[in-house]
């Protein structure tokens, strides 16, 4: 759900610097080809999690849902020199796809594709992230942030994708479904975390921007 008209979107969109090549390919043919399209970023958020990288500069990405390959690409924009992105999808069906799109990017050193159950990978993966980026099972998005918050560095960002659930944050009420009911608790926990800053911006589906303190 975009929460700004099509117009204002498209707007935007005119008005944003255009998708790098290999991401225009991986954008076209993941709405052809892959199921659930939609979970794909997109150029106008792609485009925004790539200027939060290059703010950051960060040494040690982690990214929760790989899905095609799309967000993790345009994280890697900001990567320090030598740096690395961690990127973990658990759909097996869809590695030989990420594989191949990551071998065509300039960043293919810097990615390290884990195929696997989150919680588990993360819970192997060494401190020190400098930022990580949650789009993955919503049922599990506290579990997720409880683990990384723990191995995130004094001043390290975590961004989590579609906090506002097509609206149903707020609308669901005690009717909620289970994953609109976990991005409920989730928001309230980060609203109330006194070791973090936070902003939720409307941006596609929601994106709660975090700094540990």
């Amino acid at each position: 759900m975009e929460f700004i008209s099509p117009e204002i979107n498209a707007y935007a969109e005119q008005h944003t610097a255009a998708e790098p090549e290999l991401l225009r390919q991986i954008n076209r043919e993941t709405n052809i080809e892959v199921m659930l399209p939609r979970m794909l970023s997109g150029h106008l958020q792609g485009r925004l999690l790539a200027m939060i990288a290059k703010m950051v500069r960060p040494a040690y990405i982690v990214e929760i849902g790989t899905y095609t390959g799309y967000s993790a690409l345009c994280l890697a924009e900001g990567l320090q020199a030598g740096g690395k992105l961690i990127t973990i999808e658990h759909n097996i069906e869809l590695e030989d796809r990420i594989r191949g799109y990551f071998g065509r990017s300039k960043f293919a050193r810097h990615l390290d594709l884990r195929i696997g159950e989150a919680a588990a990978v993360l819970t192997e993966l060494p401190a020190g992230m400098d930022l990580v980026f949650i789009d993955a099972d919503k049922i599990n998005y506290l579990t997720y942030y409880t683990i990384v918050l723990d191995k995130l560095k004094p001043g390290g960002y975590i961004l989590a994708d579609n906090v506002l659930w097509s609206g149903k944050v707020v609308t669901a009420g005690s009717s909620a479904d289970a994953d609109t009911a976990a991005l409920q608790k989730f928001n309230t926990f980060v609203q109330q975390d006194e070791r973090v800053e936070n902003v939720l911006l409307p941006v596609r589906d929601g994106l709660m921007l975090i700094r540990k303190k």
